[in-house]
């Protein structure tokens, strides 16, 4: 499939996965659009893509999602003196059939202050936050949180 052009109308359920934010961020927001869509396409250009991948991975190891489609190609990017080929790569999230028990067993599990599975937390003992509901991209300082 390398070099097919996407579609050209946008994925209901898509994720413009940057490089500067953390995977844990787009993970909330990719198991939300999993459950109100059934699927999410997660998409990166340059070295986002190292990023996307791992929330890929994350996704599947965690068994809430099975890859349906990948996609890559060359972007075309114009600067004032030449044009530039970045790589581009899509992945298409589907639920997995364990998804729904694994989401409602994560739901009745105790909730602690704030913290994420196991306790997460960065190196200097501040609670990581994921940022599902920061849909613009923007976050609060360097600890993550929105």
């Amino acid at each position: 499939m390398e070099g097919q052009q996407s579609t050209s109308e946008p994925h209901p359920a898509r994720i413009l996965v940057s490089s500067t934010r953390k995977p844990i961020s787009y993970i909330n927001l990719a198991k939300r659009f999993l459950q109100e869509h059934g699927e999410v396409q997660l998409t990166a250009l340059g070295i986002a893509v190292a990023p996307m991948v791992t929330v890929a991975e994350i996704l599947k190891n965690r068994n809430l999602a099975v890859e349906k489609k990948l996609v890559t190609a060359l972007e075309c990017m114009r600067d004032d003196w030449r044009t530039r080929q970045k790589p581009k790569m899509e992945i298409i999230l589907t639920k997995s059939p364990q998804f729904d028990e694994i989401i409602e067993a994560e739901n009745e599990a105790p909730q602690t202050d704030g913290h994420l599975e196991g306790g997460a937390e960065e190196a200097g003992g501040k609670p990581l936050h994921a940022a599902a509901d920061d849909e613009d991209g923007l976050l609060d300082g360097e600890d993550g949180v929105l």
